[in-house]
């Protein structure tokens, strides 16, 4: 079983920055790719960004490909989010999830959920 615990969530004008951290718990953290998903009011909850084991490998949705960055510290079993340049848009409820699979994108392929933090992004 793993604990997921995301922090960092806030309000933010647009154009700002916020850092999302996620913490696990869980010996075996290296052995689970971790994703960013985010929830909007009325929407379905979509895929943001996702890192493998090692962190070598990272993906991407196009809506924040090039303003987010996802990383993560095996010796912390924390992964983050780094978020710059916020747009409205952007405004959702941000969970991060883990995988047992060398990286996964799709919501499926996820076996644990933190309860989501709320990032609100004004104009």
């Amino acid at each position: 079983q793993v604990q997921l615990v995301e922090s960092g969530g806030g309000l933010v004008q647009a154009g700002g920055s916020l850092r999302l951290s996620c913490a696990a718990s869980t010996r075996t953290f290296s052995g689970y790719s971790m994703g960013w998903f985010r929830q909007a009011p009325g929407k379905e909850r979509e895929f943001v960004a996702a890192i493998s084991w090692g962190g070598g490998r990272t993906y991407y949705a196009d809506s924040v490909k090039g303003r987010f960055t996802i990383s993560r510290d095996n010796a912390k079993n924390t992964v983050y989010l780094q978020m710059n340049s916020l747009k409205p848009d952007d405004t959702a409820v941000y969970y991060c999830a883990a995988a047992a699979e060398l990286i996964a994108t799709i919501e499926i392929e996820y076996d644990y959920w933190g309860q989501g933090t709320q990032v609100t992004v004004s104009s």
